[in-house]
């Protein structure tokens, strides 16, 4: 198809998305909650301007509008036309090489191979990620109808793989945690190794989302990771039999007079399953708590906010939301829910170089506030906030929107947190069943 019958075809498109209202109002109004860290909300109004308008003239010309947020700008019935005159106004978006390489590529381009030949969407699809990746950020992402099903996945908690969550540092595909009992912890993958190549394919360039897509897969087949741990100067290869993952919630423990919550992750039932625990608590005697959350990835926002509330007075601030478009700050208060005579006399927190987003927002605000001390090794410093916007047919773009900020305004993604009492582990050490990290907190909660 030639490239002005195309365009012809995107601003019939256009004017079709515009009026389909269930979709945007699926798009802009599906709750208020990070899943994931990547997160559904009512949208507010963006795209003003600079790169931000670029970006939305091309979406629009490239046919995926009923994505993005033009909804809430400007309204449901307003017809393409008059969206292209309101951006024109504001600015002259040329897009006239665009489609020169569109002419020249549909017109010209000979494979190499016997490959069969693109189709429009696949060609529409590889603009969009172009677009998405000029921006460097490895956690804004156009994600296909196959990407966009692996997410539901990992939302409902259960799927199939080797169980870890892997995220970018400093330009690398690193492990940000395994998940306990899986094939990757059992394997020897730990919190901080930087993947360096997925069944012989290296990671350089490659997005977080098609990593995930190479490592996953059927129960029983194998994936061989290229794996450089933290201080190791030599590679080593992984060959890890996937298996189906069941992400587990919370687990406690009394131990030597300390009751200990360990917290897998955020998920949905995760405050439900942490108000279980703190009854356990509450009716173990002990005022002497410890929450894990060593190689917990995050999770719901609202979950973090949430628990902090336990152990903070009403109004007190537990995150800070910073967002890059000039929009107020936005804060997120602890309800006050605290646990009254129950409330821990000592309290203290496990973290290491797994504990990412919601760990960090919670151990953050408990930090700040000066009611716990961290023990443990630096955090992972992921304190970027995600949206999570339906494209329609299946396809969805997870979108950087704004920052995690502690009380004290400081940035989560700069370096992470920082422990009050510092206690490495060794890989000897976890190799025989030691842990050090817990056993210096224990020590300091029941230090008089």
């Amino acid at each position: 198809m030639h490239s002005s019958v195309l365009r012809a075809r995107v601003v019939s498109k256009r004017a079709t998305y515009a009026h389909r209202g269930g979709v945007l109002r699926e798009v802009c109004h599906t709750g208020d909650m990070e899943t994931l860290d990547e997160r559904t909300r009512p949208a507010p109004p963006r795209w003003r301007g600079g790169a931000g308008i670029a970006l939305a003239a091309l979406l629009a010309a490239l046919a995926f509008f009923s994505g993005a947020h033009f909804g809430d700008d400007w309204g449901l019935s307003r017809g393409a036309d008059n969206l292209f005159a309101a951006n024109e106004a504001q600015q002259t978006v040329d897009l006239s090489q665009f489609w020169e390489v569109w002419d020249l590529l549909e017109e010209r381009f000979v494979s190499a191979s016997s490959t069969e030949p693109l189709s429009e969407e696949e060609r529409v699809a590889g603009a969009i990620r172009g677009v998405v990746e000029a921006y460097g950020d490895p956690y804004t992402v156009y994600l296909s109808p196959e990407e966009s099903e692996l997410f539901e996945e990992d939302i409902a908690g259960n799927f199939e793989g080797v169980g870890m969550e892997v995220g970018s540092r400093d330009g690398t595909l690193t492990v940000i945690a395994p998940l306990p009992n899986t094939p990757a912890e059992k394997a020897g993958i730990r919190s901080g190794d930087k993947i360096i190549s997925i069944d012989g394919e290296s990671t350089r360039g490659m997005s977080i989302e098609a990593a995930v897509r190479r490592i996953r897969g059927e129960r029983g087949t194998t994936v061989a990771l290229t794996i450089l741990g933290e201080g190791d100067e030599e590679l080593r290869e992984v060959k890890v039999v996937r298996d189906r993952i069941l992400v587990p919630t919370v687990k406690t423990e009394l131990r030597d007079g300390v009751f200990i919550i360990r917290l897998f992750n955020f998920s949905a039932i995760a405050e439900t399953r942490f108000q279980s625990a703190l009854r356990e608590y509450a009716e173990s005697g002990t005022r002497k708590l410890l929450i894990d959350v060593r190689g917990n990835p995050g999770g719901f926002l609202q979950s973090a906010v949430n628990m902090t509330g336990y152990f903070l007075p009403a109004g007190a601030v537990g995150v800070r939301e910073d967002f890059a478009d000039g929009s107020a700050e936005r804060l997120y208060r602890s309800a006050g829910r605290t646990l009254g005579r129950y409330a821990p006399q000592r309290l203290a927190v496990l973290i290491d170089g797994g504990s990412a987003s919601a760990s960090e927002i919670v151990a953050g605000a408990l930090q700040a506030h000066g009611v716990a001390t961290l023990v443990g090794t630096q955090t992972f410093g992921k304190g970027s906030v995600q949206e999570l916007v339906d494209l329609g047919e299946g396809a969805s773009l997870k979108l950087t929107i704004a920052r995690w900020l502690t009380p004290k305004g400081e940035s989560i993604s700069e370096g992470g947190l920082t422990p009050d009492i510092a206690v490495e582990i060794t890989a000897e050490q976890r190799e025989k069943g030691e842990d050090p990290q817990m056993e210096a907190a224990i020590k300091y909660l029941n230090k008089r």
